[in-house]
C-alpha cells in the first residue's frame, strides 16, 4: 500500500512538472465551438441573389422570379477560389431583404422554383453544399428576417415561418458552421414592421446545428464589429452584456469595441466587400480592392481580435469576376510572403518574470494551447526580443490563451534599432490576435511592457514580421 501511495505521488509530481502551475481563467471564457470559430480567421460572403439581376443593393419584394437566371452559374468556380485565396468557408445570402429564396423552400412562392434558371428545379443553396465538401471549405448561411415580399411579414405567424426555413437550411444541406442573421428591419408588404421571435429563432439553430455560430449585432455567439469598412478597433474586447443590446440596436456604436467587463463571450467578426457594393454591379469591375488593400484590412481586422468575412459579388453569369479573383489570389500571394515570423531558434526571447510550467519558450512554439504566463505579482511583466543578428521589421504579432480568457488591457512596445534610437509605440487589447505594425526598420532589440491586465498576464505567441506589399516594397515605411 506505502509503494502505491509513494508512486501516486511521484506521478501527480510528474504531472505538475508537466503542465505547470494551474492558472485561473478570467470570465468569460469563449465556448468550444467559439473557439473553433476564431481559429478560421478568413472565410467569405457570398452576395448573389434577386439583387444581383436588378443591379441594386435592396430589393423592394416585388421582382419577377423571371429575373432570376444566371447563365453559367458554377457554385465549384466559387469553392476553387476561395480555397486557392485561402479562406476556410463560405456564407451564402439563401434570402436576401427582398424575400427571394435561392432554395426551393416550401414556406414562401417567392424563390428558384419559379425563376427560368434549370426549368425552376434549382437549389443554389445545395449547388454550394455540394461545392464547399468537394473542396474542403466550411458552408454558411445568410438569412435574412427582414422580408419584403412574404405576406405574413408583420404579423405572429412570420416568426414561425422564418423559423421553418430556418429548420429547412439547417437540415437539409449537411454541417452549418455559421448562421448570419441581418439587423435590418423596415416595413412588409402590408406595410408593417416585424417583431422578431429572437429566441426562437436562436433555439432553431441550436436545436438542430448546435456547433453553428450565429451572428448579430448580439449574438448571441459572434457579434458585428460596428462598420462594413474593414476594420476592427483598436480597444477590442470579445466580453459583451449581449442582453443589453439586440440586433438593429440604435446604438450599437456606444457597445463596438465590447466591454472590458462584459459577462458573455462574443467576439467580434469585421464584415466588408472586396468592391464598394455587396452585389455585382458592371460599374464597379474597376472598383475591386487591390491586394494590398485586403491586407491593410486584415491586419486591421484578424490582427484586432476578429475575424475577417470578405463579401464577394457573383455576377450575373453566376461566376465570380476575373477581377476579384485575381485579387483574392493576389492577396494570398501577399500574406504568404508577409505572415512569416523571423524569429530564429538562435534569437534570444526573455521575460521579466514566469510561474512553474509555462516558461518564456512556449511564445515561440507551434502550438498555440502552450502559454508564458507572468509572475502574479509582476504587475509590469515584460518581454524582450533579442536576435542574433539584427532583423528587418515592420509588425509584431501577440497572442492571448483566450479559452482562459482575455486579459491585455495595455502594453507598449519599445523598437531600438541597430543605430541604437528606440521608438516607443502603445497598444491597446490583444485577445486572440494582435498585429501592431509600425515603420519598417533594421532591428536590434524589441521589447514588449504590459501596463495593465484584467489578471495575471499570459502570452501564447509572439512573432516578429515583414509585411511586404504586392510590389515586394514594405507595406508599412
Amino acid at each position: 500500500m506505502v509503494t502505491k501511495r509513494i508512486l501516486f505521488l511521484v506521478l501527480m509530481l510528474s504531472a505538475g512538472r508537466i503542465y505547470g502551475q494551474q492558472i485561473k481563467p478570467v470570465y468569460p471564457i469563449p465556448s468550444a465551438k467559439q473557439l473553433a470559430w476564431q481559429e478560421l480567421e478568413y472565410y467569405g460572403f457570398i452576395h448573389f441573389n434577386m439583387n444581383t439581376f436588378t443591379n441594386v443593393e435592396w430589393g423592394e419584394g416585388k421582382e419577377d422570379p423571371k429575373l432570376f437566371n444566371p447563365t453559367q452559374l458554377n457554385c465549384n468556380q466559387w469553392a476553387r477560389i476561395a480555397r486557392a485565396a485561402g479562406m476556410k468557408g463560405l456564407i451564402l445570402t439563401a434570402k436576401h431583404h427582398d424575400g427571394f429564396s435561392l432554395y426551393p423552400s416550401k414556406y414562401t412562392s417567392h424563390s428558384v422554383v419559379k425563376s427560368p434558371w434549370k426549368n425552376g428545379k434549382g437549389d443554389v443553396v445545395r449547388e454550394l453544399a455540394d461545392a464547399c465538401k468537394r473542396h474542403g471549405l466550411k458552408l454558411g448561411i445568410y438569412l435574412s428576417p427582414w422580408d419584403r415580399f412574404h405576406p405574413d411579414y408583420g404579423t405572429d405567424s412570420y416568426n414561425q415561418v422564418y423559423a421553418n426555413m430556418q429548420k429547412e437550411l439547417l437540415t437539409q444541406y449537411g454541417p452549418i458552421f455559421e448562421f448570419w442573421y441581418d439587423g435590418a428591419n423596415g416595413e412588409g408588404p402590408n406595410g408593417k414592421k416585424q417583431v422578431y421571435d429572437w429566441p426562437l429563432f436562436h433555439s432553431m439553430v441550436t436545436t438542430y446545428q448546435p456547433q453553428a455560430v450565429q451572428f448579430s449585432d448580439s449574438g448571441p455567439d459572434i457579434r458585428w464589429v460596428g462598420n462594413e469598412r474593414g476594420y476592427a478597433y483598436e480597444t477590442m474586447w470579445s466580453p459583451l452584456n449581449r442582453e443589453e443590446i439586440y440586433p438593429g440596436y440604435p446604438k450599437f456604436d456606444d457597445y463596438r469595441q465590447g466591454q472590458e467587463n462584459g459577462k458573455h463571450w462574443v467576439a467580434p467578426e469585421v464584415d466588408v466587400s472586396i468592391r464598394p457594393g455587396w452585389y455585382y454591379h458592371p460599374e464597379q469591375d474597376d472598383k475591386v480592392k487591390s491586394p494590398d488593400s485586403l491586407m491593410k484590412i486584415y491586419v486591421a481586422s484578424v490582427g484586432r481580435n476578429a475575424n475577417l468575412l470578405l463579401n464577394i459579388p457573383v455576377d450575373t453569369r453566376g461566376l465570380i469576376h476575373p477581377n476579384d479573383s485575381a485579387s483574392m489570389i493576389g492577396f494570398k500571394q501577399v500574406r504568404d510572403r508577409s505572415l512569416i515570423n523571423l524569429i530564429k531558434s538562435s534569437d534570444e526571447i526573455t521575460a521579466s518574470s514566469r510561474v512553474n510550467g509555462h516558461p518564456i519558450s512556449f511564445v515561440r512554439d507551434v502550438n498555440k494551447r502552450s502559454f508564458w504566463a507572468a509572475d502574479a505579482k509582476d504587475t509590469m511583466p515584460t518581454i524582450t526580443f533579442t536576435p542574433q543578428n539584427s532583423v528587418i521589421v515592420n509588425a509584431i504579432v501577440l497572442q492571448e490563451p483566450i479559452s482562459l480568457g482575455q486579459r491585455v488591457k495595455r502594453f507598449s512596445v519599445k523598437l531600438t534599432d541597430v543605430a541604437g534610437h528606440a521608438e516607443e509605440i502603445n497598444g491597446q487589447t490583444i485577445g486572440n490576435k494582435r498585429i501592431l505594425t509600425f515603420r519598417e526598420r533594421k532591428t536590434k532589440s524589441i521589447q514588449v511592457k504590459f501596463l495593465d491586465a484584467r489578471g495575471q498576464v499570459l502570452i501564447s505567441n509572439f512573432e516578429v514580421l515583414r509585411i511586404i506589399s504586392q510590389r515586394n516594397e514594405p507595406l508599412y515605411q
